[in-house]
Protein backbone atom coordinates (compact mmCIF):
# COMPACT_ATOMS: atom_id res chain seq x y z
CA UNK A 1 0.00 0.00 0.00
CA UNK A 2 0.81 3.50 -0.54
CA UNK A 3 0.94 6.06 1.99
CA UNK A 4 -0.34 9.17 0.24
CA UNK A 5 -0.62 13.14 1.58
CA UNK A 6 -3.55 14.45 -0.48
CA UNK A 7 -4.79 18.00 -1.04
CA UNK A 8 -8.56 17.61 0.36
CA UNK A 9 -9.34 20.72 -2.06
CA UNK A 10 -7.98 19.35 -5.04
CA UNK A 11 -9.56 15.54 -4.22
CA UNK A 12 -13.33 17.33 -3.53
CA UNK A 13 -12.69 19.63 -6.94
CA UNK A 14 -11.95 15.82 -8.95
CA UNK A 15 -15.64 14.79 -7.78
CA UNK A 16 -18.46 14.59 -9.58
CA UNK A 17 -21.08 17.64 -9.80
CA UNK A 18 -23.60 15.56 -7.99
CA UNK A 19 -21.12 14.96 -5.09
CA UNK A 20 -19.98 18.49 -4.95
CA UNK A 21 -23.28 20.16 -4.74
CA UNK A 22 -24.20 17.96 -1.82
CA UNK A 23 -21.42 18.45 0.10
CA UNK A 24 -21.31 21.98 -0.67
CA UNK A 25 -21.15 23.80 2.61
CA UNK A 26 -18.40 21.27 4.28
CA UNK A 27 -15.38 22.13 5.10
CA UNK A 28 -12.31 19.58 3.43
CA UNK A 29 -11.53 17.98 6.58
CA UNK A 30 -15.70 17.15 7.14
CA UNK A 31 -16.02 16.15 3.51
CA UNK A 32 -12.96 13.68 4.42
CA UNK A 33 -14.90 12.57 7.82
CA UNK A 34 -18.12 11.92 5.72
CA UNK A 35 -17.26 10.28 2.42
CA UNK A 36 -13.54 8.58 2.81
CA UNK A 37 -15.05 7.34 6.62
CA UNK A 38 -12.41 4.81 7.62
CA UNK A 39 -14.66 3.42 10.69
CA UNK A 40 -17.16 0.85 10.31
CA UNK A 41 -17.66 -2.66 9.92
CA UNK A 42 -15.06 -3.61 7.22
CA UNK A 43 -11.67 -2.47 6.64
CA UNK A 44 -8.70 -2.95 4.16
CA UNK A 45 -6.20 -4.34 6.22
CA UNK A 46 -3.72 -5.37 3.02
CA UNK A 47 -3.24 -4.46 -0.74
CA UNK A 48 -0.33 -5.91 -3.30
CA UNK A 49 0.22 -6.81 -6.66
CA UNK A 50 -0.31 -10.77 -7.49
CA UNK A 51 1.02 -12.10 -9.97
CA UNK A 52 3.02 -10.62 -12.62
CA UNK A 53 0.60 -8.46 -14.53
CA UNK A 54 -0.41 -5.17 -13.64
CA UNK A 55 -4.20 -5.88 -13.56
CA UNK A 56 -3.73 -8.48 -10.93
CA UNK A 57 -3.78 -7.54 -7.04
CA UNK A 58 -4.69 -9.04 -3.79
CA UNK A 59 -6.84 -6.94 -1.03
CA UNK A 60 -7.45 -8.56 2.29
CA UNK A 61 -10.44 -7.25 3.88
CA UNK A 62 -10.80 -7.40 7.69
CA UNK A 63 -14.45 -7.66 8.92
CA UNK A 64 -15.46 -7.96 12.62
CA UNK A 65 -14.51 -11.58 13.56
CA UNK A 66 -12.91 -12.61 10.62
CA UNK A 67 -9.96 -11.50 7.55
CA UNK A 68 -11.29 -12.75 3.71
CA UNK A 69 -8.40 -11.69 1.17
CA UNK A 70 -9.43 -11.43 -2.41
CA UNK A 71 -7.92 -11.82 -5.87
CA UNK A 72 -8.71 -8.79 -8.64
CA UNK A 73 -7.66 -9.57 -12.22
CA UNK A 74 -9.32 -7.36 -14.31
CA UNK A 75 -12.06 -5.77 -12.72
CA UNK A 76 -11.83 -4.82 -9.04
CA UNK A 77 -15.55 -3.69 -8.64
CA UNK A 78 -16.31 -7.14 -9.65
CA UNK A 79 -14.82 -8.78 -6.90
CA UNK A 80 -15.41 -6.51 -4.41
CA UNK A 81 -18.68 -6.59 -5.14
CA UNK A 82 -19.23 -10.44 -4.98
CA UNK A 83 -17.40 -10.63 -2.08
CA UNK A 84 -19.32 -7.98 -0.22
CA UNK A 85 -23.01 -9.87 -1.30
CA UNK A 86 -20.95 -12.85 0.04
CA UNK A 87 -20.38 -11.86 3.42
CA UNK A 88 -24.01 -9.99 3.48
CA UNK A 89 -23.82 -6.51 2.29
CA UNK A 90 -25.58 -6.02 -0.81
CA UNK A 91 -23.86 -3.56 -2.56
CA UNK A 92 -24.66 -1.68 -6.11
CA UNK A 93 -22.99 1.10 -7.80
CA UNK A 94 -25.32 3.78 -9.23
CA UNK A 95 -22.66 5.87 -10.07
CA UNK A 96 -18.41 5.53 -10.71
CA UNK A 97 -16.16 8.78 -11.46
CA UNK A 98 -12.67 8.36 -11.55
CA UNK A 99 -9.83 11.29 -12.01
CA UNK A 100 -6.17 11.48 -11.76
CA UNK A 101 -5.08 13.47 -9.78
CA UNK A 102 -1.62 15.20 -9.15
CA UNK A 103 -1.98 13.83 -5.53
CA UNK A 104 -3.04 9.99 -7.17
CA UNK A 105 -6.23 8.82 -8.33
CA UNK A 106 -9.35 10.04 -6.76
CA UNK A 107 -12.58 7.40 -7.15
CA UNK A 108 -15.99 8.51 -6.07
CA UNK A 109 -18.84 6.20 -6.22
CA UNK A 110 -22.58 6.67 -5.34
CA UNK A 111 -23.76 3.48 -4.10
CA UNK A 112 -26.81 1.44 -2.42
CA UNK A 113 -26.65 -0.67 0.72
CA UNK A 114 -29.36 -2.39 2.17
CA UNK A 115 -32.19 0.49 0.54
CA UNK A 116 -29.74 2.75 1.36
CA UNK A 117 -28.28 5.26 -1.03
CA UNK A 118 -25.40 7.17 -1.11
CA UNK A 119 -21.75 8.64 -1.49
CA UNK A 120 -18.04 7.03 -0.78
CA UNK A 121 -14.68 8.48 -1.73
CA UNK A 122 -11.09 7.43 -1.80
CA UNK A 123 -7.18 8.59 -2.78
CA UNK A 124 -4.34 6.02 -4.12
CA UNK A 125 -1.52 5.45 -6.23
CA UNK A 126 -3.50 3.38 -8.40
CA UNK A 127 -7.02 3.32 -9.37
CA UNK A 128 -7.72 -0.72 -8.42
CA UNK A 129 -6.80 0.46 -4.91
CA UNK A 130 -8.84 3.74 -5.19
CA UNK A 131 -11.72 1.46 -6.50
CA UNK A 132 -11.93 -1.20 -3.68
CA UNK A 133 -11.03 2.18 -0.97
CA UNK A 134 -14.15 4.47 -2.34
CA UNK A 135 -16.33 1.17 -2.10
CA UNK A 136 -15.59 0.09 1.49
CA UNK A 137 -16.20 3.84 2.59
CA UNK A 138 -19.42 3.67 1.24
CA UNK A 139 -20.24 -0.14 2.65
CA UNK A 140 -18.90 1.90 5.86
CA UNK A 141 -21.03 4.49 5.92
CA UNK A 142 -24.41 2.89 4.57
CA UNK A 143 -24.04 -0.41 5.94
CA UNK A 144 -23.17 -0.08 9.62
Amino acid sequence: MTILTIDTRTFIAAAPKALRSECGGLTPAQFFDRYCERTGPIRLSGWSPAGNGGSAHAATLEFTDHLRTIGTTGSPVAAMTSALYDEGYPFEILQFHQRRTDDGTATFVQCEVNGRRGWGAAMADGGAESTIRAMIAGVNRLGA
